[in-house]
């Protein structure tokens, strides 16, 4: 395993962290078990970074993380979370307080205090309101967090949450699919000192090169309900590309891997080429898929006629599309 600094927290984290939103939900049926074994497996494999949310299962995925740390007491791992998705209306006004939200999130981990809060993709307007991190600053002093950062849809909202210096890092969907953060994000934030987390980094298993026109996702599974999004942020389910043109340009991308290569791990290795990525967090539901994801780090770096190559997809077949998301 990889392990990159995080922001100005101190921590060495791990390049392959762990996503915890397909264990609680929202992405078909869950199975307890085998979301356990997976986490385990992901401990075992050297991840000690988790990433979950209030949202994910309603609280469901930071209980199971909850019962990771009891089962493995020894074992030193963070938890990020998130905040704010609950909130209803979801209006930035309802950023400058989200001490329930937290209090709740505590209970969930059974923890006095939060390793990392995230604000959970809140509106942009909130990126203009310095209360909003005077109170997560705060909470830091009195010992609720020890760290926080945020959790954005857009580009110009991470380039805003760098101006904030309580914020330790940015999470942002970054992925073959999405390769602009590259331009001026990832620059940025590393001047700034401030950690990237780049989450959906195999779009929400596109980059798995599993799927086909065949593919049915279940009716409580985003991917099937969410695809022009209908439920939340379009960006969230395939990157906000559209589903057939996913699968024609994954096609194209299988004629670019390396012999013995999978698809998901030159993905998630295109990801760890830029240094000013602290960790990628794609999801595991099992202990195979974690085992897959980890792998990626074993890879050589990508060498640069493939990188081009890979550029040179993205801007003919991808980038005309999701461009206007940002």
């Amino acid at each position: 395993m990889i392990y990159r600094p995080l922001g100005r927290t101190g921590w060495n984290i791990s390049a392959i962290g762990f996503g915890a939103w397909a264990i609680g939900g929202t992405w078909g049926r869950t199975d307890d078990t085998a979301a356990m074994a997976a986490l385990h497996r992901a401990l075992d494999r050297g991840v000690n970074f988790f990433d979950t949310a209030d949202v994910y299962g309603d609280g469901h995925s930071e209980r199971l993380l909850a019962r990771l740390r009891r089962e493995r007491p020894h074992d030193a791992f963070h938890i990020a979370t998130k905040a704010g998705r609950r909130l209803a209306p979801h209006a930035a006004e309802g950023y400058r307080d989200l001490r329930p939200f937290i209090e709740r999130s505590l209970r969930n981990l059974d923890v006095d205090v939060l390793d990392l809060l995230q604000l959970h993709c809140p509106p942009s307007a909130v990126y203009t309101m310095p209360e909003v991190f005077g109170a997560l600053d705060a909470l830091v002093r009195e010992g609720k967090l020890r760290h926080y950062g945020v959790s954005v849809e857009r580009i110009d909202e991470a380039m805003a949450a760098l101006k904030f210096p309580g914020v330790q890092s940015v999470q942002i969907i970054f992925n073959l699919f999405r390769q602009r953060p590259a331009e001026t994000l990832l620059p940025a934030a590393r001047a700034a000192g401030v950690g990237v987390l780049a989450r959906l980094p195999l779009s929400s298993g596109m980059l798995s090169g599993k799927f086909t026109r065949d593919s049915r996702f279940g009716v409580d599974d985003h991917r099937g309900f969410n695809r022009q999004g209908q439920a939340f942020d379009k960006g969230e389910t395939f990157s906000g590309v559209d589903y057939e043109q996913g699968l024609a340009v994954v096609e194209e991308l299988r004629k670019l891997l390396p012999e013995g290569v999978s698809m998901a791990r030159l993905a998630l290795r295109w990801i760890l080429m830029s240094e000013a990525v602290s960790a990628a967090i794609p999801g595991g539901r099992t202990p195979a898929q974690v085992d897959e994801n980890v792998s990626a780090a074993d890879l050589a770096a990508l060498p640069a006629p493939l990188m081009q190559a890979l550029a040179d997809l993205y801007q003919r077949r991808i980038a005309p599309q999701v461009h206007a998301l940002w």
